[in-house]
């Protein structure tokens, strides 16, 4: 398929996600821009399944890989650009540190917190990206997206029907961008936030370690990271993954965790959770891929 952009097969995943385990994509796609998105899933057969990946900060990779086309938005789709006053226009690509540094130097003031967020325009659309206490409902407009066809369209937040960490984008649409809106704000005020919100992060969360960020989501009126603490799961080891000790809401990839072991360790915390208190811990992390198959009797060790 003629491609303007990068089409890689059997590309590695583990050195494009935070981390750092996981197989292979069967193929990765790199667009040049979006007409070359546009016509690459338009002539793509409708049985592949996409899957877009940002950061891959909010991600496992299985460690059989993903089937399929991965699509990772580069350098063209990473603009922000000022509408007015108080908007601005984002590429799917762009990352929470480039466009709230574009707001305070705008003087546009609400979308401070996308700079303690890991991840790109995109999956904080889909997501509903959020921390301490704003989202992207709160300041969405609309969304351009590419849906897994081909066809481009625009959705507004009403639609996207924004609930806690989800949306109502389908599988395989890719966002491109969004349209986001805040409130006038004095660029020092708003950079002083921006700098109390980044040293609440470092100071609670272990950012200098291979993690993929909050791991399970807050259920009504509780806290995932004390309810885990509660379970006694602080520090709990798995493989090579662990349990972070600065935050329990965090998984660790000591060093040689596989994906296996990072999910695994998941589970073992949710299991321990319900037994401890009852409740059922939902996974935020994007689980994807496919696992190893299990080794046949009289193989390995």
């Amino acid at each position: 398929m003629a491609v303007r952009g990068r089409l890689t097969p059997d590309a590695p995943l583990a050195p494009l996600v935070w981390f750092k385990s996981g197989g292979s994509a069967e193929w990765l796609f790199e667009p040049a821009d979006r007409d070359d998105l546009v016509a690459f899933l338009r002539a793509l057969d409708p049985a592949v399944p996409i899957y877009p990946l940002g950061l891959g900060s909010n991600l496992i990779v299985r460690d059989g890989g993903m089937p399929g086309v991965v699509v990772r938005l580069g350098k063209a789709f990473a603009m922000v650009e000022r509408i007015d006053a108080t908007t601005l226009r984002c590429g799917g690509g762009a990352s929470g540190i480039l466009v709230s540094s574009t707001a305070r130097d705008a003087g546009i003031a609400g979308v401070e917190f996308l700079r303690s967020i890991p991840g790109t325009v995109g999956g904080f659309v889909r997501m509903n990206g959020g921390a301490y206490g704003r989202e992207v409902a709160d300041m969405l407009l609309e969304a351009t997206v590419v849906t897994r066809d081909g066809a481009v369209e625009t959705w507004s937040a009403a639609r996207l029907a924004y609930t806690y960490r989800h949306s109502a984008l389908p599988e395989g649409a890719v966002v491109v961008e969004a349209v986001f809106r805040g409130s006038p704000g004095d660029p020092d005020a708003i950079g002083a936030e921006m700098d109390r919100i980044a040293a609440a992060r470092e100071a609670s969360q272990p950012l200098r370690s291979k993690t993929g960020g909050s791991t399970f989501k807050n259920p009504p009126g509780e806290k995932a990271w004390s309810l885990v603490d509660a379970a006694g799961c602080r520090s709990l080891r798995r493989g090579g993954a662990q349990v972070s000790e600065k935050h329990c809401n965090f998984l660790l990839n000591l060093g040689a965790a596989t994906s296996a072991d990072i999910e695994g360790l998941g589970e073992e915390v949710r299991a321990k959770v319900k037994a401890a208190s009852g409740i059922e811990l939902e996974w935020e992390i994007q689980r994807v891929g496919n696992p190893l198959p299990a080794p046949q009797r009289g193989e390995g060790a």
